[in-house]
């Protein structure tokens, strides 16, 4: 797709796959490909693999490629694929970001660099280059709790003005001033993604263009459903659907992103509920907590132990 298709096809719930991991740490790919079979049935828009949710810091270089090629070529064009490619690293930034465009994504989901606190010049700089790297639509990801720098909606709309191929934002900020400017001073067209879950209802009142959220994980159905029925004019349907997930946005966000997902897909027979040190599933106070959640929606079963 050129970059004008992928604007217009770009919508809905992009939905962040976990890296599934077997008992002894290492990528279940076969997991993998099922569960993105999973998400397309179920009604996911889009799948993005190696973003947050997926644990890219557990992963080697060589194995972010893997999941990549093997997610790849699970969507098979189904719908969009937008792989995270951003790292710390520069250099490795780049490498992943150009192999995205090898194996055929249609854009690349490119996050602040973390740990070393860029200025805002140096992120200009770092994204430009990016962006000049590659033929393919990046998707910029603004997530200032996890990089500790936020990328200004000045030099967010300095980059929007200068590479044609930066054609959007996920936006895991809470602050909803910042995201309204996004809007207004990048233009109504410029893709506008939640990546936080009590805000993809609001994101998509003021022309937001979906969410790439944990959540969807867990009810895919339901997640694709709220913005389906936003997109086909139905508010209260999709209202109803924005309070009946908040219970299950608020557990799966009361330890880090994606131990208590993680959890919660292992209840729900999708994985084996493994994380890669540093990361580790939450507490048993909280699995439980997940668990009593959980047994609230009908989409999902649970299961005995965990």
């Amino acid at each position: 797709m050129n970059i004008q298709e992928v604007k217009q096809r770009l919508r809905g719930s992009v939905a962040p796959i976990v890296t599934p991991f077997d008992e002894s740490g290492s990528i279940d790919f076969s997991t993998l490909e099922s569960l993105i079979n999973w998400h397309i049935e179920s009604g996911s828009h889009g799948i993005s693999v190696t973003g947050t949710t997926g644990e890219p810091s557990s992963l080697t270089l060589d194995e972010r490629v893997q999941v990549m090629d093997t997610a790849a070529k699970a969507v098979n064009g189904r719908v969009p694929f937008v792989p995270g490619t951003g790292s710390t690293n520069h250099a490795e930034t780049l490498y992943l970001t150009k192999k995205a465009q090898e194996i055929g994504a249609d854009a690349a989901l490119v996050i602040v660099p973390y740990y070393n606190k860029p200025s805002q010049h140096a992120l200009y700089k770092h994204f430009k280059t990016v962006a000049d790297s590659v033929d393919i639509p990046l998707i910029v990801y603004n997530i200032p709790g996890r990089t500790a720098v936020n990328m200004e909606v000045k030099t967010l709309a300095r980059l929007n003005e200068d590479c044609p191929n930066i054609i959007g934002v996920k936006e895991s900020y809470k602050d909803f001033e910042h995201v309204n400017r996004v809007l207004l001073n990048c233009g109504r067209d410029f893709l506008l993604f939640s990546g936080i879950e009590l805000l993809c209802y609001p994101m998509l009142t003021i022309g937001g263009s979906g969410s790439i959220c944990a959540t969807a994980n867990v009810v895919p159905g339901k997640v694709a459903e709220m913005h389906d029925a936003w997109f086909k004019g139905d508010v209260k349907r999709a209202q109803d659907l924005h309070y009946e997930l908040m219970p299950l946005n608020d557990v799966l966000f009361k330890d880090t992103n994606p131990a208590p997902l993680k959890a919660a897909m292992g209840m729900i027979g999708k994985i084996n509920p493994t994380l890669r040190l540093p990361m580790d599933l939450p507490t048993k106070e909280l699995q439980e907590e997940i668990r009593d959640v959980l047994k609230n929606y009908s989409e999902v079963t649970v299961k005995a132990g965990i």
